[in-house]
């Protein structure tokens, strides 16, 4: 007798809504010091990692978040050296900053090294980040690891997963204050910034847009479409000290480097910072209160 098995992934984006993905087999699980760490097997999405019972990235999408927070602020910059990278255990945001021949230096500070271990045994595309000799590793609490850190990075990325668990520490005022001392004086910090569709996610949007508009003197929220967030729709934060986003923006610049990419383009550059009427009001409420 044979039979076909029928599996199924599910994560709770709300109590009222559940994501299902169809899972060929599960390829590891993993309890680290951090987190509960699974790799699955999917027809749609192939790979995917999920970080206690939350999508963290699949092999299908997970180009657009790396392009989308690596491409935007180099675009912008005109003169970057030395990134730093929050989070970023999975090698991809590293891996698009190794497109840059200019910049000498990519910190990547992440405290879960069994999450590393796991991205580089099932990840190796995204992992190969790892690879490049200006890319290090280092293995520490990202707030520990800021503190004391002046005058130091061109940019810096917060790629940390959630603003609950092991990660709380990434979305308060004094981490954001921590990486304002730490950026140069024409520094861009750039953030996971959240989904602000669903009611109970619309909270954390605020708070978070308050501090760091609060914190830094250029603050602006750019989307973009990610199938396997809550809602398939997600935002990042650009902080600045100097560069505006738009403003500031080289699309001939950029366009000269001939980056291969398969999401990010000059013309969504523009695009991405014009946001739903919604998401405007939300934001401007916080930045008027």
């Amino acid at each position: 007798m044979s039979y076909d098995m029928d599996i199924w992934f599910s994560e709770n984006h709300t109590d009222n809504v559940k994501m299902n993905i169809r899972v060929d087999k599960q390829l590891c699980s993993v309890q680290s010091e951090y987190q509960r760490i699974d790799v699955f097997q999917s027809p749609e999405f192939g790979r995917f990692l999920t970080s206690d019972g939350d999508v963290i990235f699949s092999e299908a999408d997970e180009f657009i978040y790396n392009e989308m927070v690596t491409h935007v602020p180099m675009a912008v910059h005109p003169n970057v050296k030395k990134v730093l990278i929050i989070g970023g255990g999975d090698g991809g945001v590293a891996r698009e900053f190794t497109a840059y021949p200019e910049i000498e230096e990519i910190d990547v500070v992440e405290p879960d090294e069994e999450f590393v271990e796991v991205c580089r045994k099932y990840f190796p595309e995204a992992a190969k980040g790892f690879e490049d000799k200006r890319v290090q590793v280092i293995y520490q609490d990202g707030l520990r690891f800021l503190r004391g850190r002046k005058n130091e990075y061109d940019i810096i990325i917060n790629d940390s997963t959630d603003p609950l668990g092991h990660t709380e520490g990434l979305f308060t005022k004094e981490f954001y204050g921590s990486c304002f001392k730490a950026l140069k004086d024409d520094g861009i910090m750039v953030y996971q910034h959240g989904s602000p569709f669903f009611d109970e996610d619309e909270d954390a949007f605020r708070s978070m847009h308050r501090k760091v508009y609060r914190s830094f003197p250029i603050s602006r929220v750019y989307q973009a479409h990610i199938p396997t967030c809550p809602s398939g729709y997600w935002m990042f934060g650009f902080a600045s000290k100097k560069y505006h986003p738009t403003q500031d923006f080289d699309p001939k610049r950029w366009k000269k480097r001939n980056i291969k990419t398969w999401y990010y383009t000059p013309n969504l550059h523009f695009g991405a910072f014009m946001l739903p009427r919604y998401v405007q009001d939300l934001l401007e409420e916080e930045e008027n209160s």
